[in-house]
């Protein structure tokens, strides 16, 4: 679900964190920077793990701004193709079901991918299992278990300010928000998932 990767980036430090130690005035900024940002086809930054080297500071003239080369590692929020996660179910559509990891709420699934049976229950907004055991109900925040299935990456072109709330908004019909990566998965699992004892195969 996570993972590790180096990257090369340019610091500047104001003359305000001057007084911290080079090293934490040095991660503090790049976690400014980089957390909670998507990264296009690497990933979800979520924070700085290490810093790998960097260079002498160079002062900016007229500014006291320090330039300082670094190399460092973050870690990055990117599940693999068949990865299981567990999460709470976010909301519902005729379209699907959004998944949120409370960290990350891109997490969609497509009706086609939800049980054979299930049906939409538009006066509940929520989606039903019709299964041989009884009706399951998908209920807001309830858990449950998805499989990944694929990743999108959508680029986030410059906008109107006008514009600008649309495109940040989550769309129903198809669980997408420009910019951000987007994960389809498959339900694989019902309200019983909270509990460690309950048998994935059983789901199918």
């Amino acid at each position: 679900m996570f993972i590790l990767t180096t990257i090369s980036d340019l610091v500047q430090i104001s003359p305000e964190d001057l007084e911290k130690p080079s090293a934490e005035a040095i991660e503090d900024n790049l976690n400014t920077k980089y957390s909670n940002k998507v990264i296009q086809k690497i990933g979800l930054c979520i924070c700085v793990y290490d810093i790998l080297s960097a260079s002498d500071g160079l002062i900016g003239h007229g500014t006291g701004v320090i330039n300082v080369n670094v190399e460092f590692r973050l870690i990055v929020f990117r599940p693999f193709k068949g990865e299981i996660i567990t999460g709470r179910i976010a909301g519902a559509t005729e379209a699907g079901i959004r998944v949120s990891l409370d960290f990350f709420e891109d997490i969609w699934v497509p009706s086609h991918l939800l049980f054979s049976d299930s049906s939409f229950n538009a006066a509940e907004q929520t989606w039903v299992w019709h299964s041989e055991s009884g009706d399951f109900y998908f209920d807001r925040n309830e858990w449950v278990r998805v499989r990944v299935e694929t990743e999108q990456w959508h680029d986030l072109s410059p906008v109107a300010p006008a514009e600008r709330e649309a495109v940040n908004s989550f769309n129903n019909h198809t669980g997408t928000r420009l910019g951000r990566m987007v994960v389809m998965a498959l339900v694989i699992s019902g309200e019983d998932c909270a509990s460690d004892e309950f048998n994935v195969g059983e789901c199918y």
